[in-house]
């Protein structure tokens, strides 16, 4: 019986603890391991995209969260002008701070259109004021690397289901257009004002989410947009 239970500890102890070192190694190589970014996924498709239908040389960049993903006329609105859609859905303004390389810098763009902010205004942590910083800090990084070309920044629009944070959207607003109006080669495109009436958001440019603009809404933003495009050279 000696021999059987010796026999027995010499084949499964050091198995055993073999599998507490592993399991223990499994723990902390997990809690090592980056963690990916909300938006990875995202940016890693249009990375694909880009493999597979490369995109145009030096184009004027419309960049931001879903209200530039979702203007799907914005090739037929612009085409002659060669845009290139690269809006996220869900981005604040962070986000795009963190992706600048993949969804700025790459693309060497001539003229960069930009909507990102709105999503920025239900944080609870976040003031105007802390919009304002999070744009400059922006704004700053595409001059270190693009010092010269035309920056449009749209304003932050009166979305219905946002309606409590209007005070917080238009502070924002003023702060960010009283800044770009000091910075050169740079514009303030004010779509919050046409947006409204009688001091409420114009329910009929939403979709029934009261989020997202109808072509009502992106009629609006190319009427404004258009002006300060830059033209391709012949």
């Amino acid at each position: 019986m000696h021999i059987i239970q010796s026999t027995f500890k010499k084949l499964f102890l050091p198995t055993t603890l073999t599998i507490v070192v592993l399991t223990m190694i499994s723990i902390t190589s997990f809690a090592q391991r980056p963690q990916q970014h909300a938006f990875s996924k995202d940016v890693s498709t249009i990375q694909k995209y880009d493999q597979i239908y490369k995109p145009a040389k030096q184009p004027i960049l419309f960049v931001g969260s879903s209200s530039v993903r979702k203007w799907g006329t914005l090739q037929r609105d612009f085409g002659q002008y060669v845009v290139l859609n690269r809006g996220v859905g869900g981005f604040v303004i962070n986000d795009l701070i963190y992706f600048a390389d993949q969804l700025i810098f790459k693309y060497q763009p001539r003229q960069i259109i930009m909507y990102v902010g709105e999503n920025d205004l239900p944080q609870k942590s976040a003031t105007a004021d802390t919009v304002f910083n999070r744009f400059v800090k922006l704004y700053t990084l595409i001059r270190s690397k693009l010092p010269d070309i035309p920056f449009g920044y749209i304003a932050l629009k009166p979305s219905p289901s946002r309606a409590q944070f209007d005070e917080k959207c238009k502070a924002a607003n003023k702060l960010i257009k009283d800044y770009l109006s000091k910075q050169p080669h740079s514009r303030f495109i004010d779509v919050y004002t046409p947006m409204i009436n009688n001091g409420h958001a114009r329910k009929e440019l939403f979709v029934s989410d009261m989020l997202h603009m109808n072509p009502k809404g992106y009629a609006i933003w190319k009427k404004l947009v258009k002006p300060y495009l830059l033209k391709p050279v012949q």
